[in-house]
Parts: structure tokens; C-alpha cells; sequence
């Protein structure tokens, strides 16, 4: 963990520290060399160790996020050729932090969220939900336009997420670096946004109830991703970390 701390890592630079609250000696002499090199250090208890660690049964007492910035602007976010999550106008604030620990757990780069109805309670709330998976990967609160434009000006694919989609997710290919857009619980995405996407998904459904609730769907196609990347040999499909 030093060596990492020092910048001695083949997976690039330490972005967080995540140390024990009440930490032995072993653990502060992390933290001061943490502090002497600018890193920021989250301070967690017993359950966030053992919930973070890779094996549960036995929790590590330090923890580090290593790569790229959580901090990431807008175009160092899609430069990362990875996938990005584009939720256009939600409405509620829980399902934007749900998003945003499925997106994170599921290996995306980032979440951008338009959303200029949300007020700073708002967004606390949606950080709440998150169990702070917004703290260990870029959550940017900018317009649609905005992420269009510098997805066009990338050559990035633009995929909508949308129940009036005529393809299945395993009939795109979502290895490649892409934007997945997501629209307003009760509106949908709206038509000129749709127009702007090359592709539109939809999750099979058989039920009566016409649609699955946002995060479902977020997860199925997050899950579609990963088998992707696993099937392509890109990304193993582990079951720990």
C-alpha cells in the first residue's frame, strides 16, 4: 500500500483512501503519507471495510482507489473511451443515486445528470443513495447539449434506453465506448433526443405493467455490458473483486 501511496502502482495513481475510523498504528503511518502526498483519505467503519473489501470474510484495514480522477471533467470523462450514463430530466432524486451505485458497481466511467429542476437538497439526496459511489467515480451535473456535443465531436456512440426501442441489449454492442441515455420516469426520453441516438434498446418485458422501474433497467443493461466485455475477453466477469 505504500509503494501505491508513493505512485510505485502499474494501475495508475491513488485517487482515495479508504482507512478504518479508529486505525493502529499501521494505519495512521497510511494516512500521513496519504496526507503528505494530497491524496484524500475517507474514513469508514467496520461494515464500509467489510463491504468494500474484495472477500468479506476477511476485511482489509485499508483500502485504495486507484486510476483515473473521480474528479474528471466532461471531456477528460469521454476521452476514457469507456461507458457513461446520461440520465436526461429525472424526476426523482433516489433513482439518480441508485443509478449512480449501479453504474459504479458495474464498472461504468462516469454518471451526467441534466437536471435543472434539482435543487441542492435534491442532489444531497441523490448522493445519500448512492452509499458514496459518487464519491469514487465522476458524477457531473451539466446540460444534454452539452454531452452531445462533446460525444458527436468524439465519434462516441449515443444509445437510448427507451420502451419504445425496437432492439434487445444483446443485439447492441455495448463493448465499445458508448453513452447510455436514460429520460424521465414519466415521460421518457423525448423524441428530438431520441432522433440524436444510433441506437434505441428495450428490455424484454412479459408482464401486464407496461415498464420496469428505472434502476431495473439501468442494471439489466449494465449486466448486458458485462457479459459483453466478459464474452470479448475485454473484462472478466468475476464474482469478487
Amino acid at each position: 500500500m505504500q509503494a501505491a501511496l508513493r505512485g510505485e502502482s502499474n494501475h495508475g495513481p491513488v485517487q482515495l483512501l479508504l482507512l478504518p475510523r479508529n486505525g493502529g498504528p499501521a494505519e495512521q503511518a497510511l494516512a500521513e503519507t496519504a496526507a503528505a502526498q494530497g491524496i484524500p483519505i475517507w474514513y469508514g467503519g467496520a461494515g464500509d471495510l467489510r463491504r468494500m473489501s474484495p472477500d468479506s470474510s476477511a476485511p482489509t484495514t485499508a483500502l485504495a482507489l486507484l486510476g483515473a480522477s473521480p474528479h474528471a471533467s466532461m471531456p477528460a470523462l469521454l476521452d476514457r473511451a469507456g461507458l457513461c450514463w446520461l440520465l436526461h430530466e429525472p424526476a426523482y432524486p433516489s433513482n439518480v443515486g441508485f443509478i449512480i451505485r449501479t453504474a459504479e458497481v458495474s464498472g461504468a466511467d462516469g454518471v451526467i445528470i441534466d437536471a435543472p429542476t434539482f435543487n441542492r437538497e435534491a442532489r444531497s439526496r441523490a448522493s445519500h443513495v448512492s452509499m458514496g459511489a459518487d464519491r469514487v467515480m465522476p458524477v457531473l451535473w451539466t446540460s444534454t447539449d452539452h454531452v452531445l456535443e462533446q460525444a458527436t465531436r468524439r465519434g462516441t456512440r449515443i444509445i437510448a434506453l427507451e420502451d419504445s426501442g425496437q432492439r434487445a441489449p444483446h443485439q447492441v454492442d455495448l463493448t465499445e465506448p458508448v453513452v447510455l441515455v436514460v429520460g424521465n420516469e414519466r415521460h421518457g426520453i423525448p423524441h428530438w433526443l431520441r432522433e440524436q441516438c444510433a441506437d434505441v434498446v428495450r428490455i424484454p418485458m412479459l408482464g401486464f405493467v407496461p415498464s420496469y422501474s428505472v434502476q431495473a433497467a439501468v442494471a439489466a443493461l449494465s449486466w448486458e455490458r458485462l457479459r459483453q466485455l466478459a464474452s470479448a475477453h475485454l473484462e472478466p466477469l468475476a464474482v469478487g473483486r
